[in-house]
């Protein structure tokens, strides 16, 4: 999670310049694993 937020900023820090401002929409969901549902954070992330 903390890598996640991290790589967003730097992300958002290098293509500023170019004009393009990302927004990140931070949700829960469900998923699989190994047959067990478990709750994951999933980070829609768009240009503004």
């Amino acid at each position: 999670m903390n890598q996640a937020v991290k790589a967003i900023a730097i992300t958002r820090g290098f293509v500023a310049p170019n004009g393009i401002d990302l927004i990140a929409i931070p949700a829960f969901t469900k998923v699989e694993i190994d047959g067990e549902e478990r709750t994951a954070i999933r980070f829609m992330v768009q240009a503004r």
